[in-house]
């Protein structure tokens, strides 16, 4: 959610002087006592008085440009306590003086578009470490939207599998790495993976582009 008070000192004054003239003229109906609006207009008016003797003075001196910073600093410090206050105003009062407003309205989140790109490290024995990034962002660990973690299915020894149902399912792993571990009878054989990101309702996704490695013994 983007921040309500403008990046721009002129425009986070404007914004401050909306919000404080509505929240004068409306204090009854936001259940404002006199001292709250006392504090927030006055911080407002300090960070307005030092920005403009920043931006006036013709060397913009560093004490000036420093001091205005801080001035800042304490208004957004109470303008953020009043955003906080008003959490329950109603979202015309709160659209108004251009606060945050929650959107209630959840986006429903469908099973995952993209698959997991998996890579097999093979430097420990009789362990593969299985690597998995999204295919939409392969440098990052960041799952898809909705994916709770990534299915492994595996399938040890003999031709490739044709698909998923030669394998067999071993982990739904929520971060990658995941240790996969072999006994010794397995050394020497290649074992051979597919992955699948899978949401929190159950449904999944594409499967993945096959990963093979040798199990080192």
């Amino acid at each position: 959610m983007a921040d309500f008070i403008p990046r721009g000192d002129a425009e986070a004054i404007a914004h401050g002087k909306n919000l404080v003239a509505y929240a004068v003229g409306n204090a009854a109906a936001l259940n404002m006592n006199a001292g709250d609006e006392t504090i927030l207009k006055n911080s407002l008016d300090d960070f307005e008085a030092k920005y403009l003797e920043a931006v006036t003075k013709k060397a913009q001196s560093e004490a000036a440009i420093v001091a205005k910073g801080e001035a800042r600093e304490v208004y957004e410090t109470e303008v953020r306590k009043f955003n906080s206050d008003m959490h329950d105003a109603g979202d015309e009062h709160r659209t108004a003086m251009a606060l945050t407003v929650e959107d209630d309205i959840k986006t429903a989140v469908g099973a995952p578009a993209s698959h997991p790109v998996g890579e097999v490290e093979t430097s420990q024995k009789l362990v593969h470490i299985i690597h998995f990034r999204d295919e939409f962002t392969p440098d990052s660990k960041a799952k898809p939207d909705g994916a709770i973690g990534a299915q492994i299915w595996l399938k040890i020894g003999g031709a490739p599998p044709v698909d998923y149902k030669e394998c067999q399912y071993i982990a739904t792993d929520s971060r990658t790495p995941y240790n996969c571990d072999f006994d010794g009878a397995d050394a020497g054989k290649t074992a051979y993976y597919l992955l699948r990101w899978i949401n929190g309702k159950g449904e999944t996704g594409p499967w993945s582009p096959l990963v093979q490695a040798t199990i080192t013994g």
